[in-house]
């Protein structure tokens, strides 16, 4: 094969991904244990005859003991695979995984891919619907026109499941979005519009049909095809085509464009001449989404209309019409209400949703994953694909739609507990700690955000009051800071707090504080006024420290340990006690406590005892009951060593204390974990594994931490700073929005500090 090269990766590469590790893209994982012949009793022969009875009595029952409800089948015959044409069944597979990869990462929706060998669209039609007992919904794709509008149909008449062709809709309910926000920019209503759509298939009458649901009126959208523009009566128009059929006397696509608002292409590269762009309305709207090249790049139609707004199918540029912001949440709420049907309210629904969360500031996570400050405007119009709020915003929207207009068979009671179940799905962080977020957000707190001039502090900051977490108070000069502010799209910079050593009122009584604190550890007055002056982490822990904010955060531009240094200086710790680090382990069905991970280099057997109380305290306000763990290389003796005495004098120490939790050590992690390997010790306390892992030392802690840390990615939350007398965390350098955000409002809620 020759070595093709696209704007990202190699023909190589791209095979190379799909054959690697085990060939395809997906696999089917077991959602119960399987490990001993019970588990295979109850998972079939003779424990799976219950079920099989409870649904034959009630076929309701199959959403409650099987996989069906959360099933999605993505079924496709090869006949418009991508932009590549009738390439056959077999050679759709790598589309199809993938199409059901996407279901699962954006939106925990299970998807099979099945792959069927014919042409024939009764064949096909008969074999889905034969299928409706296995599957929650039917995604159908790469299917060619016009047969993809005759299986669509039959299926959505015979069948009682969701059934959606994902060329035709999915790209509807974005291109809609889009539009709906390029007009808002523009000030056009849609009821006023002239819009023209170039291309004819499945995917541009089902986006012209949706358009007009939306209210754009019939007799100002012009559809043309490679024959010019569809009028009545003209030849060669079939039933679906002249459904948009307009009387004009306009014939040719560059007649269409004059004086139009919008330009709707879905056709082939280059079939839109700069020239006729030029003939077009004020502030043009042109979404030229021909695959994989559209039908003007957008440095062409610039250079004719620097007033346009333009959208297209690719990545490489702004605005990107991306299937996938639709097709998951549309699924997942589909599904969360057992709808019969995927109807015109939920794909409206879908759109108008998509259009309004555009309109909202961009996540940090958003932004950083394109390497953009990335605002509404003319340029972003349409969120990114990787926007983690589409999955709560969309699919409970399309879950509401479905209810309102009668289609949904488990209709959702609460809406609210159903928005924080969604953001659980696929962030099990944010599901340990929705209950933090909601506390906070009843009982705002003010958070002193000390290096404000950073962009990744600045958006933690703007999403915490966004949130309505509370009032962050910025620290930095004032000026960068309100510069920063403007970048990242905040018009009235005014709202926000700002803090600045250079023009403080506070800072006379500030270094008195500090002084009075420090003159007996080698610091001269001078020597603390500079501190205060200079010294960002300084200066936003003497606001802390005096009553200016209730919890701080810092550590981006330093290290750990340099920035505890500069901390230190104005908070200690708290009641004498020693502080330490924690690191959080998320994963899919469990989460860990790993302590301490950041401050003590050699703990001695108290310092020990009191890290493993306070941990265990952290991990009770999350909602878990701590199981604590003393880890070490050594279980219960075996092998011996001289590092032992102080994790055995810690376990005496918790014996004495009678703490109320349940703890045990010394342990090697899998004793400590493992099920299979705790049956070998069953004198140990634990009655189960251990969640709260009390590391011996700081070097094997900070070890596995961040070792986990890169393994586990986004599963983690920490370090969290525990001990001090006063709310303060440090995060990583390395830490984005989000993770700041994350410990802020921990801080804000008292959970750790």
């Amino acid at each position: 094969m020759a070595e093709e090269k696209t704007d990202r990766f190699t023909a190589r590469e791209a095979l190379f991904y799909h054959e690697a590790i085990r060939p395809g893209k997906i696999e089917i994982v077991a959602s119960k244990p399987m490990a001993t012949q019970r588990d295979l009793s109850l998972a079939y022969s003779p424990g799976v005859a219950v079920p099989v009875q409870a649904i034959a009595d009630d076929p309701s029952c199959a959403a409650r003991y099987t996989a069906r409800s959360n099933l999605v089948a993505v079924i496709s015959n090869g006949t418009a695979i991508l932009g590549m044409g009738n390439l056959g069944a077999l050679a759709s597979k790598p589309v199809m995984e993938g199409k059901a990869v996407l279901f699962k990462r954006f939106a925990d929706v299970d998807a099979i891919d099945l792959e069927l060998d014919t042409e024939d669209p009764e064949a096909i039609i008969n074999a889905i619907a034969l299928m409706e007992p296995s599957f929650g919904g039917i995604n159908l794709e790469d299917i060619k026109a016009p047969e993809c509008f005759v299986i669509e149909q039959a299926l959505r008449e015979r069948m009682k499941i969701p059934v959606m062709h994902d060329d035709q809709h999915g790209t509807a309910i974005i291109s809609a979005a889009g539009l709906l926000n390029a007009c808002h920019l523009t000030g056009r209503d849609l009821k006023d519009v002239r819009m023209v759509v170039n291309g004819a298939g499945a995917s541009a009458i089902a986006c012209t049909a949706l358009i007009k649901a939306m209210g754009v009126r019939h007799e100002n959208v012009l559809m043309c095809d490679r024959s010019g523009v569809i009028y009545p009566g003209r030849d060669n128009v079939d039933q679906w085509k002249s459904a948009h059929a307009v009387d004009t006397d306009r014939r040719t696509l560059e007649e269409a464009l004059e004086g139009a608002d919008i330009f709707l292409g879905l056709s082939a590269a280059g079939a839109l001449k700069p020239e006729w762009v030029a003939k077009m309305a004020e502030q043009p709207i042109i979404f030229a989404m021909a695959n994989p090249d559209p039908e003007i790049t957008p440095e062409d139609a610039k250079a004719v209309r620097p007033d346009a707004i333009i959208a297209t199918g690719r990545s490489d540029y702004p605005n990107q019409v991306n299937n996938v912001l639709g097709f998951p949440f549309i699924f997942r709420g589909a599904l969360d209400v057992q709808a019969t049907a995927i109807n015109e309210e939920m794909k409206i629904a879908a759109a108008e949703a998509i259009a309004k969360l555009a309109r909202q500031t961009v996540p940090e996570e958003v932004a950083s994953a394109y390497g953009t400050n990335q605002q509404f405007g003319r340029d972003y119009i349409i969120p990114a694909p990787f926007d983690p709020r589409l999955m709560e915003v969309v699919s409970s929207a399309v879950a509401k739609a479905a209810m309102d207009s009668g289609v949904a068979q488990a209709p959702i009671e609460d809406f609210e507990a159903y928005r924080h179940a969604l953001k659980s799905r696929l962030n099990p962080t944010t599901s340990v700690l929705t209950s933090v977020y909601s506390e906070v957000k009843k009982n705002p707190k003010r958070v002193i955000f000390a290096e404000a001039e950073e962009d990744v502090v600045l958006r933690a900051a703007i999403q915490f009051r966004d949130f309505g977490y509370g009032t962050p108070v910025l620290v930095g000069r004032t000026q960068a800071v309100k510069d920063k502010l403007a970048e990242l799209g905040i018009d009235r910079t005014a709202e926000f707090e700002i803090q600045n050593s250079a023009d403080s009122i506070l800072v006379p009584q500030m270094v008195d504080y500090l002084y009075e604190r420090l003159q007996r550890r080698g610091y001269t007055e001078r020597d603390v006024r500079r501190m205060v002056n200079q010294d960002r982490n300084v200066f936003a822990s003497l606001l802390l420290a005096l009553g200016h904010g209730d919890a701080m955060i810092s550590g981006i531009t330093r290290p750990f340990a340099q920035t505890m240094r500069e901390v230190g200086l104005v908070i200690g710790p708290k009641g004498g006690q020693v502080p330490f680090g924690i690191h959080l382990m998320i994963g899919k069905n469990y989460t860990v406590f790993l302590a301490d991970t950041t401050i003590n280099e050699r703990p001695s057997a108290q310092d020990l005892a009191h890290i493993a109380k306070e941990t265990a305290a952290v991990a009770r306000r999350l909602g878990h009951e701590p199981r604590v763990a003393f880890l070490s290389y050594s279980t219960f003796g075996n092998p011996s060593g001289k590092w032992l005495e102080s994790i055995r004098e810690a376990v005496h120490i918790l014996d004495a204390e009678d703490p109320g939790v349940e703890y045990e050590g010394e342990m090697a992690p899998d004793a400590a974990l493992n099920p299979k390997v705790m049956r070998l010790y069953p004198f140990s306390r634990l009655s189960g594994p251990a969640n709260v892992l009390i590391m011996p030392g700081l070097q094997s802690a900070n070890l596995s931490a961040k070792l986990l840390r890169e393994l586990a990615g986004n599963a983690t939350i920490g370090p969290m700073l525990i001990g001090m007398e006063k709310p303060v965390q440090i995060a990583a350098m390395t830490s984005s929005a989000p993770d700041m955000l994350t410990l802020a409002v921990l801080a804000a809620a008292g959970v750790v500090g």
